[in-house]
């Protein structure tokens, strides 16, 4: 195969990603002896002529005052130490996408093929300390190491073959249903195999595809439709203490509250019911007359009035909250870096623009040395500042500006990193169409390729972590592309799109399957037609593959022409790949066969509805609230001031929160740092609304409550509290709290069948649901996740409110 490599390395006043690394290395490692670490880019460019080489190394990779080049071999030193890495294949690679596009632009061709990889080098070290480094930098999940002179250029074939179908299904044992569990890996639990076994032999008459068995296991995992927080529960217990009659009393109020919505409908009690009630009783009173309702779940929506020149105009305001705690853990800057761009495609598939971004995370103590790091982990440092990283990146790069920034220290989140990213958005109600799909209609997709990254992350996602995660988890995680996802984000705000579009969902969880899958009732999906990355995925990995940067809208089909040249417009590849049946069936097709025919009756059942029983614990009568802590015991006022401030969670946040832009889109009212030093932390975000054209004097406010030590004390009043200090955050920054809107984020160990882990989260609803009842303000959206556990570890409880209003500017 006809290539040239060339190496590229920055000249040491401008190499500050080595820079980095020699402090990390040397300091946080502790090897002594290190005495510099240079850092060489590898590029193999592939299918180019000599002139189109001299080109593309000369316009594009190289700059000549920044860089240094080598061509065909690297000069090492006789005393040097080395190793190169590369991303592991399917991981999207920024840095070869940005060439090739460069090269298409440059030269106007797209054969031409860029393969990165990355040596890195180091003087004054030994065998040993080579081998610690190569322990610490290199992650598993997201790269390899090879060999100084290899070329690991792949050249994809198409897939062959026939999709699987699980012969004797219908017919197998229990014993036999385990086994194939196991062998293909499947998080269903016995009883929904059962159930779908019955459903095979009994409706459909024949047995299923490997590839239905998948999207049934994508669909019903707790990520996709929240199989924890849907579970019955059939019976709950208090412990007695003389916190027990408060807590009953907030159950008494909850089932009246129950009994006042239903009636006499019967409608099962659970987690989720728990903590929606309040919004169906606020509304039911008539209070929430502001609450936009439709078939689009993505976000939470209210309908606001916006002053635009002094005239008003009526507005939709969505907000959202997201975790991605199981791909943050295992790959810190892709699982961040896509926290926030899912989080942006919810809103986004609602026709409305991000303009303002929190970030609100938990670690152990990142200080902790890399020798003491649990096996099967990573350590929390390179957690920290990987993630820190990755969603400050994604939002420089899209566009969006970061208005809060906090992160809590809790021992338990070693067990697993809490990454949550929560966000506001805004349109002129008048550009979003609301309709259901009819037959005919089209389903496109726009935006990235298909590829095999975040196939099983959806149900990665509802596992615990255990210490295998880091070597099998690399196909679960993506790195984003948000270039990409900014063309998107300019397209929808394009008001002729916008109401065009009858329906949307983002691709996140589950890829094709449940994105497009979740549009209509009955659709046909030919997976043939959904652009690649690459020749060689089959129809199970397309179908549930969950590559970024990818939306599915659906159109009237007079309109396919126009929408595909605005979408041209904007760089987005868009294309015709599903449409609308009058049949209640999913049916996707691979190489002419159908490999997926599934009843919509029996997807929407999500498996058989689990029941599980609740004992709360009462909390220690030795009030957390009163307690003086016993680090400052018999200490005078002075002493206990400093000893406080040495604690990590009195620590000044300013250089975490300087890595964001905050004033992109010139929207931002409140600057995350103020005071006379610029060293005080403001108590939220506000930012004005982002108008095209006029001024607007109207903002919004968004502040989050939370407190590890009161949850871990007592759930229930670490819900109330949450509540309160997200209402009090509000008020201080000068909004009326009357008005907020709430959110929840709901972040759990695995609790299994447990009736006093089952506990936790049930208190700490129950106590925000005390808070809500007694002031009338409703949560009108939230996100769960309840797979908190690693081993034998726990997160801490963990109950998030984000209170959101609007208000004047002045």
């Amino acid at each position: 195969m006809n290539f040239k490599r060339v190496f590229i390395e920055k000249k040491e006043e401008f190499n500050t990603e080595a820079h980095i690394l020699y402090r990390d290395f040397k300091d946080y490692l502790n090897i002594k002896s290190l005495k510099k670490v240079r850092i060489i880019n590898v590029y193999d460019i592939i299918n180019s002529s000599e002139t189109e080489y001299d080109q593309i190394v000369k316009e594009i990779l190289w700059e000549k005052n920044l860089d240094y080049l080598y061509e065909e071999t690297f000069p090492f030193k006789e005393d040097e130490k080395y190793f190169r890495v590369e991303f592991v294949p399917g991981q999207y690679n920024q840095r070869e996408d940005s060439a090739k596009q460069c090269i298409a632009l440059l030269l106007g061709k797209k054969d031409i093929e860029v393969k990165n990889s990355k040596i890195l080098v180091f003087d004054g070290i030994d065998e040993k300390e080579l081998n610690l480094i190569k322990d610490y930098y290199i992650n598993p999940v997201e790269m390899r190491e090879i060999a100084i002179d290899s070329f690991t250029y792949e050249e994809y074939e198409e897939a062959m073959g026939q999709i699987e179908i699980i012969d004797g299904f219908i017919e197998m044992t229990e014993d036999e249903i385990a086994k194939m569990k196991e062998k293909y890996g499947l998080g269903l639990d016995m009883e929904d195999l059962l159930f779908c076994q019955k459903y095979f032999k009994d409706e459909e008459k024949r047995n299923p595809t490997i590839t239905e068995l998948k999207v049934i296991d994508t669909y019903w995992s707790d990520h996709c439709r929240h199989t924890t927080f849907m579970t019955e529960i059939v019976d709950v217990e208090f412990e007695e203490s003389i916190y027990k009659p408060l807590i009953e009393q907030a159950f008494r109020e909850y089932i009246d509250s129950r009994n006042y919505v239903y009636g006499d409908k019967e409608k099962p009690l659970c987690l989720m019911d728990l903590a929606t009630i309040n919004a169906k009783e606020i509304k039911k009173k008539g209070l929430l007359d502001d609450l936009e309702e439709s078939d689009e779940i993505n976000a939470a929506s209210i309908e606001i009035d916006v002053d635009i020149d002094g005239k008003i105009e009526r507005w939709l305001l969505m907000f959202k909250n997201e975790t991605h705690n199981h791909p943050t853990e295992i790959e810190p800057f892709g699982g961040a870096s896509t926290c926030l761009g899912g989080c942006i495609r919810d809103p986004l598939s609602g026709r409305s623009y991000v303009y303002q971004a929190m970030r609100i995370t938990g670690a152990s103590d990142p200080r902790q040395s890399f020798q003491d790091t649990l096996k099967g982990k990573l350590p929390q440092r390179k957690i920290t500042q990987s993630a820190l990283a990755g969603y400050s990146s994604y939002g420089n790069q899209i566009g969006v500006p970061a208005g809060f920034i906090r992160e809590i220290y809790d021992e338990g989140y070693v067990a697993k990193r809490m990454e949550v990213g929560a966000l506001v958005a805004a349109a002129p109600k008048e550009n979003v169409i609301r309709k259901s799909g009819e037959p005919g209609d089209l389903i496109l997709l726009l935006g990235g390729r298909t590829g095999r990254d975040g196939l099983g992350g959806a149900v990665g996602s509802s596992k615990k972590h255990t210490e295998e995660s880091l070597e099998t988890g690399g196909a679960e995680v993506q790195k984003g592309n948000p270039p990409l996802e900014r063309k998107i984000v300019r397209l929808f705000r394009n008001e002729n799109v916008s109401k065009m579009i009858k329906k949307c969902n983002d691709f996140g969880a589950g890829g094709v399957s449940v994105a497009i899958g979740e549009l209509a009732d009955g659709l046909f999906i030919d997976l043939d037609s959904v652009p690649v990355k690459y020749p060689g995925l089959d129809g199970t990995e397309i179908a549930l593959s969950e590559s970024q940067e990818r939306m599915a809208v659906v159109i009237d089909k007079e309109n396919l022409n126009r929408f595909k040249e605005y979408a041209k417009e904007e760089d987005v590849e868009t294309t015709l790949v599903a449409t609308v049946t009058d049949e209640n069936r999913l049916t996707m097709a691979w190489k002419g066969r159908t490999i997926v025919n599934i009843s919509r009756n029996f997807l929407d059942t999500n498996g058989i509805r689990k029941k599980a029983e609740v004992l709360v614990e009462s909390p220690v009568e030795d009030n957390y609230l009163n307690r003086v802590p016993i680090h400052l015991k018999g200490k005078n006022i002075k002493e206990d001031w400093i000893e406080n401030m040495t604690h990590l969670n009195a620590a000044n946040q300013k250089g975490l929160i300087e890595k964001f832009d905050h004033t992109v889109g010139s929207g931002t009212v409140l600057m995350p740092l103020g005071g006379k030093y610029k060293l005080t932390q403001a108590e939220g975000m506000v930012a004005k609304i982002p108008v095209l054209n006029g001024e607007t004097n109207t903002c919004s406010l968004m502040s989050y409550g939370f407190e590890p030590s009161i949850s871990k004390w007592s759930p229930f009043h670490g819900g109330i509290y949450a509540v309160i200090e997200s209402l009090a955050r509000i008020t201080a920054m000068g909004g009326d709290y009357r008005k907020a809107r709430l959110s929840f984020q709901e972040y759990f160990e695995r609790i299994g069948k447990d009736k006093k882990k089952w506990g936790k989260p049930f208190s700490a609803l129950l106590g925000a649901y005390l808070v809500e009842k007694n002031l009338d303000i409703p949560s009108i959206g939230g996100k769960d996740s309840m797979s908190g556990t690693f081993e034998n570890v726990d997160v801490p409880p963990t109950i998030i409110s984000f209170a959101v209003t609007t208000d004047k500017v002045q």
